[in-house]
């Protein structure tokens, strides 16, 4: 972690798959404390924090480039178990039979079976095999993270995907305090579903280097 005035960034490697910047604070402290950053030898860091500080770093800093925006959302209240349901956390061979769902329905998912700090799964499995999942993945000591949200398409509209992110998230909120996921701005039908279950949403942005 570094400051700069009423700026701080933590630079992460791997956060997600990627290497990020988290940045918060001032703008004027903040630019001249990226801009630094990214000037470190093989740094490939992507900053990213509130959507009004993202456009400032990325009009002055050159090389960089907003990319597009999305919805921070947390809880630190427990949602309560979905009733009587078939989620569960799932073991090794259902996991693995849930992998084929990220090829076909969501290949920019950063969370699959079988990556690093993706911790475990829940889901709803069916006759022939997993109709919708949500990992708990990348969690810290006093954020659990919610990730990977997967329903196969002739299973959506069954009110499947509100119970599995409950599961998942009143169990992150209870081992670790407070929940939290990311998620595209313009992705309405998944942001409906997670503020139903009690999350607030905060507008975020991100910036990558142009070459």
């Amino acid at each position: 972690m570094r400051r700069h005035g009423a700026a701080a960034a933590v630079a992460a490697r791997g956060l997600c798959g990627r290497d990020r910047i988290a940045v918060a604070g001032d703008a004027e402290d903040a630019v001249p404390l990226v801009r630094d950053l990214l000037a470190e030898p093989g740094a490939g860091y992507r900053p990213f924090g509130d959507a009004a500080l993202m456009e400032v770093l990325a009009r002055r800093i050159p090389g960089l480039a907003r990319t597009d925006p999305f919805y921070w959302m947390q809880t630190d209240s427990p949602c309560g178990a979905p009733g009587p349901s078939a989620v569960r956390w799932l073991d090794a061979a259902a996991e693995q039979e849930a992998a084929p769902l990220f090829d076909r329905w969501f290949p920019q998912s950063y969370a699959r079976p079988g990556r690093p700090g993706v911790r475990r799964w829940a889901g709803v499995h069916g006759g022939t095999g997993p109709l919708a999942v949500a990992a708990d993945a990348w969690s810290a000591d006093r954020c659990g993270f919610l990730a990977g949200v997967v329903t196969v398409p002739e299973a959506r509209g069954h009110g499947l995907g509100v119970p599995v992110c409950r599961f998942v998230v009143d169990a992150l909120v209870r081992e670790h305090g407070r929940a939290a996921l990311m998620v595209d701005a313009d992705s309405t039908p998944a942001v409906a579903v997670h503020e139903h279950i009690g999350m607030a949403k905060r507008l975020f942005g991100a910036a990558a280097a142009t070459a």
